[in-house]
């Protein structure tokens, strides 16, 4: 008799031919539609099953998987993991993958398109156009802030980062950048790039991009105390997480003066934006979509297929997911 198939929860509906590799190796329990689950409704999907492929809407910590005997593995359908647990995943035995790489060049090309609608007040002119405000050309309106000849500093210099300091050598800026640790000599040669310390970052650049990891260390390092470091005339995009900034202190830097403008992709409670930030005009809102073209979202759902096949032991790279996040040993 053969063995049952180890079975595998789907959270939502995402490239159906891709996915459907999936069922070559699993009972695959799909999601019809998208949803936003409650811890509740997070653990009775996990309670039976071996592994799951989610994004980053699906919170999975220790309250989720406390039933989840059989849990074993969990492909997140992402570069960042803040939407699991690490620690009482990896102490649990399940393994956890994302998938880097694939959307690095897209989510760079998104973050200087951000960094350009900012600092030239795109949006900001589009709405005034929209409004029926233009009665006429006027020499000093919608002044901006340029691009070439700037210094950009880069928070975060990984691989986004890396991709955004390349694009900036086309518009001859200045980069700065600040990491948990300094790049090798030639990485930072072949980025045109300069490690400095993070409150040089803040005094010098007229642009500051985030993109660093979101983790309890980086919560709300843009603070009122950073912001206060920063240029007036300087603006900020976030395309990492939105709990790196702390917004109450970057609507009020916005809002009287002390910064120029902002770009913002992510936010702390999204999908919620706070009022605060929708009534300001010299900000730029997008809904998280920094990775999203359609060849990239491919890619990273298959990457994820990839590894949560690997990972359950199945395919030809059985047991070698290429893009395991933590250490813990598998359970058997």
């Amino acid at each position: 008799m053969a063995e049952p198939r180890p079975r595998v929860w789907l959270a939502r509906p995402l490239f159906e031919d891709i996915t459907a590799r999936l069922d070559g190796h699993f009972d695959v329990v799909r999601t019809p539609v998208e949803d936003r689950y409650p811890p509740a409704a997070v653990a009775g999907h996990l309670r039976e099953i071996d592994g799951a492929l989610v994004t980053l809407s699906e919170k999975i910590g220790a309250e989720e998987i406390a039933g989840a005997a059989r849990l074993r593995a969990i492909a997140n359908v992402a570069v960042g993991y803040d939407n699991l647990d690490l620690p009482a995943l990896t102490a649990a035995g399940v393994l956890v993958t994302n998938t880097p790489d694939v959307l690095t060049e897209t989510t760079a090309d998104f973050g200087f398109a951000l960094l350009m609608a900012t600092a030239r007040r795109i949006t900001e002119a589009e709405r005034w156009l929209r409004e029926g405000r233009w009665d006429r050309w006027s020499f000093d309106r919608l002044l901006g802030a340029d691009l070439h000849g700037s210094t950009l500093g880069i928070l975060g210099m990984g691989r986004i980062g890396q991709g955004i300091a390349r694009r900036a050598g086309g518009f001859d800026m200045r980069v700065l950048y600040h990491n948990r640790s300094r790049l090798p000599a030639e990485t930072e040669s072949a980025c045109k790039a300069r490690y400095v310390g993070f409150a040089e970052l803040l005094a010098q650049a007229d642009h500051l991009m985030l993109v660093l990891p979101y983790t309890a260390q980086t919560h709300h390092v843009i603070d009122a105390a950073a912001l206060a470091k920063m240029k007036p005339t300087a603006t900020l995009v976030n395309i990492a997480r939105g709990g790196i900034v702390d917004e109450p202190a970057l609507i009020d830097a916005l809002a009287h003066g002390r910064l120029a403008a902002a770009g913002l992709d992510v936010y702390e409670g999204e999908p919620a934006v706070r009022p605060e930030l929708l009534a300001l005009r010299n900000v730029v809102l997008t809904p998280h979509i920094a990775s999203a073209s359609p060849a990239t979202r491919r890619a990273m759902v298959a990457l994820a297929v990839d590894n949560l096949i690997a990972a359950l032991g199945c395919g030809p790279d059985a047991g070698r997911p290429s893009a395991p996040v933590n250490a813990g040993k598998m359970k058997r």
